[in-house]
C-alpha cells in the first residue's frame, strides 16, 4: 500500500454537512522524504523507503548517516518502507500530504498503543467485575475466578485470558475516512482516533 509517515497531533471534533459533530484525529503528515528506492534486481522486491521528523546527525550512527547522505537529506527519525506507490521516485524527492490523500478518501492507520502496565481481567478483557459474581469468584468481585479443572486435564489451558501487560503493542485502524487535507500545514483530519499517545509517530496507509 501507499502511503506516509506521520505524527500524531491530538483529537478534536468537525461539524459535517449535515450539522453532526464528528470525533476526528489531527496528524502532522510529512513532508517525508525517499531515503531508498528498492528494486526486484537488487532486492527481490520493489518498494519505496520514507524518512520523517527531524534527527540531530550527533544521535545517529555512522551506517545510518552515510545511508542519509546517499539520499542527499537530513538524519530522519522515522523510517517505513512502502509499497505499490503507482508513480516511480527518485532519491531526495520530498511528498507532501495532498500528493498521496485527498478528502473523502478512507485510510488505515498503524500505531504503537499506549502502555496500560499490568492490569486486571476487567480493564484488559472486559469481564464482568463488581456485580457481575459467578462459580469461583465469592466476595472478590475483580478478580478472575475459577481458572480451570481440577484432576483432569491437571493444568491451565494456553490463551486463557487473565490479568497481565496491557497496551504498548502495534495496533491498526482500518477505514478512516479523511475529513480535511490542509497542504499548508501538512495536516491530515481524519475521522475517529488513531493507536498511539500525542507526538507518536503513526503510519497512514492508502
Amino acid at each position: 500500500m501507499s502511503g506516509l509517515i506521520g505524527k500524531k497531533i491530538g483529537m478534536t471534533s468537525v461539524y459535517n454537512a449535515d450539522g453532526q459533530a464528528l470525533a476526528c484525529t489531527v496528524i502532522q503528515t510529512g513532508p517525508c522524504v525517499v531515503t531508498q528506492v528498492r528494486t526486484t534486481e537488487k532486492d527481490g522486491y520493489e518498494a519505496v523507503q520514507l524518512g520523517f521528523g527531524e534527527k540531530k546527525e550527533k544521535h545517529t550512527n555512522k551506517p545510518l548517516q552515510g545511508h542519509f547522505k546517499k539520499a542527499g537529506t537530513t538524519p530522519k527519525r522515522k523510517l517505513v518502507e512502502f509499497k505499490e506507490f503507482t508513480t516511480e521516485f527518485n532519491l531526495g524527492d520530498t511528498l507532501q500530504v495532498a500528493d498521496v490523500f485527498g478528502e473523502g478518501d478512507f485510510v488505515d492507520v498503524v500505531g504503537t498503543a499506549k502502555g496500560r502496565g499490568f492490569q486486571g481481567v476487567v480493564k484488559r478483557h472486559g469481564f464482568g467485575g463488581v456485580g457481575g459474581q459467578t462459580h469461583g469468584q465469592h466476595n472478590r468481585q475483580r478478580h478472575p475466578g475459577s481458572i480451570g479443572a481440577c484432576s483432569f486435564p491437571s493444568r491451565v489451558f494456553k490463551g486463557l485470558r487473565m490479568a497481565g501487560r496491557m497496551g504498548g503493542n502495534r495496533v491498526k485502524v482500518q477505514n478512516l475516512k479523511v475529513l480535511k487535507v490542509m497542504p499548508e500545514q501538512n495536516l491530515l483530519v481524519i475521522s475517529g482516533s488513531v493507536p498511539g499517545a500525542k507526538n507518536s509517530f503513526v503510519i497512514i496507509e492508502k
